[in-house]
């Protein structure tokens, strides 16, 4: 049943007239459907009137969606891509009011979603053509957009479920009677049994390096194994391996069958990400790990230890359970290096940051690299006023032995504020309190915070304030140590 936001209009008009397209029906027959005056169907779609309940439930009942198809975080998502792609000086146009950008995204999403889409294409374009000019370049060397970018897209899209992925994972799951961190064996015997596949360790790095993860000769049916992986990795690389063996139909079916992936290396990737998406869901089936998360406040260390998984694989299985009638917290789930790169970004929330520009040095995520080991919390307020809380810890991965080499991350795994009550980690953080709220942004580019004393750059949109004095152009207004004139070396974006 559709839940109306509390204190909150319901505009769907974008939504139900897209609905009424996709089946076909003009607004005669839609109205007649939901048993409302033809009027007011109008109305509805020109967006001069809600939706009330009743109307909401009738439109789940004679339309098949949930209630998550009214959710503003697709809107919310897309305002901040189209924000990001008007916002590029490269591009020379003025950036409209946050507001009028958020009408777009709202009223007329398609044609946002080509703007964003054309926006990606140029800049993907732009940076190639300066990095292959040269004689002998053609334009097919040029791809429309980068496969993670459209990936990215593509998890975004299913909210990071695929229902699909997680029934198949359950039956096996059952037919294979896996126990809790006692699963590589039995999938180890299942490829063999079923699919001929010998497991065997690869051999041991010069000096403890690591090697592959997982590495599969089709030819001889052998597939390799890292010897420096835990038992919880070693089940998590046999089952990805089983998803790309006996569910590449299905993986295939999702991947082709969207819109999203323009190309044929967007949709491999893809596969990948439904593969290990699969591998996740058959060590935490589905009902008994959203059960086991209820009933342990999702308490990571614990559901860590229950299942014999890492930190980081439960934080984003944590992230996909958003099945219709069996919803956990919608978590964002992140992982990030030193540098501020991030290599993982999925979500089934609104919280987006921008593609473009970094992101908020003042984000916990990044905090995470001071204390080693220890779980982090951090309530986080955006330009916009949602709040959220988050979850932040280091991982790292490597060899074994003195010269290893490792890699080190930080993980984080978010909601809105409203979600923290169940949540182990809430536990004495004055959730209600205005004051106990970081106020972070969507990185330098895109912040709208003008009073930010790490702001490294202006807002896109904005202008520079010339000191007369020392001749240097300072972010306008004036932050940070830039006072009465003078200006630390730090603060000097340039002579004139």
């Amino acid at each position: 049943m559709p839940r109306r936001p509390t204190g909150r209009k319901v505009y769907a008009h974008a939504k139900l007239r897209r609905l009424r397209r996709d089946r076909g029906m003009n607004q005669v027959d839609m109205a007649r459907a939901l048993a409302i005056s033809t009027s007011y169907a109008n109305q509805i779609e020109q967006g001069q009137r809600p939706l009330t309940a009743p109307v909401l439930l009738r439109i789940a009942e004679v339309f098949g969606v949930d209630a998550e198809f009214f959710s503003e975080a697709d809107e919310d998502r897309l305002a901040t891509d189209l924000r990001a792609a008007l916002s590029d000086e490269a591009c020379g146009v003025p950036l409209p009011d946050a507001e009028d950008i958020g009408e777009a995204a709202r009223d007329h999403p398609e044609v946002a979603r080509a703007l964003v889409a054309l926006h990606r294409r140029y800049r993907y374009v732009a940076e190639q053509a300066a990095a292959l000019a040269s004689p002998g370049t053609e334009a097919s060397d040029l791809l429309p957009a980068e496969p993670h970018d459209e990936v990215r897209d593509f998890f975004y899209a299913h909210h990071n479920h695929f229902e699909p992925l997680d029934s198949e994972a359950e039956r096996l799951a059952r037919t294979l009677e896996l126990q809790p961190g006692r699963a590589a064996d039995p999938l180890a015997a299942h490829l063999s049994d079923r699919h001929g596949v010998r497991v065997v360790q690869a051999a041991r790095g010069p000096r403890g390096r690591s090697a592959d993860a997982r590495r599969y000769d089709p030819d001889t049916g052998v597939l390799f194994l890292s010897p420096w992986l835990t038992d919880g990795q070693r089940a998590f690389q046999l089952a990805t391996q089983l998803a790309l063996l006996a569910y590449s139909p299905m993986l295939d079916t999702l991947a082709h069958s969207s819109p999203d992936l323009t190309s044929e290396p967007s949709a491999a990737l893809a596969r990948i990400g439904l593969a290990n998406y699969f591998a996740g869901a058959l060590l935490m089936p589905y009902a008994s790990f959203h059960a086991a998360a209820e009933e342990a406040r999702y308490d990571i260390e614990l559901l860590s230890a229950r299942f014999g998984v890492g930190f980081e694989t439960v934080c984003h299985r944590l992230s996909t359970l958003q099945r219709t009638g069996r919803r956990g917290v919608p978590f964002s789930f992140l992982r990030v290096d030193r540098a501020g790169n991030i290599s993982k970004r999925q979500s089934a929330t609104d919280f987006h940051f921008s593609r473009l520009g970094g992101t908020c040095p003042l984000w916990t995520v990044y905090e995470a690299f001071s204390a080693p080991g220890r779980t982090l919390t951090q309530v986080a307020e955006m330009p916009d006023g949602k709040r959220y809380f988050w979850v932040a810890r280091t991982v790292s991965r490597g060899g074994l032995g003195h010269h290893a080499p490792r890699a080190e991350f930080a993980v984080a795994l978010g909601c809105e504020l409203r979600h923290a009550h169940r949540l182990v980690y809430a536990e004495g953080v004055p959730l209600d309190d205005p004051r106990a709220a970081t106020p972070i942004g969507l990185g330098c580019r895109m912040c709208e915070r003008r009073d930010c004393a790490q702001r490294a750059r202006p807002p896109a949109g904005g202008r520079l304030a010339v000191d007369p004095d020392r001749r240097t152009h300072v972010p306008y207004p004036v932050v940070g140590d830039v006072v009465g004139g003078a200006a630390s070396g730090g603060d000097v974006l340039g002579d004139v």
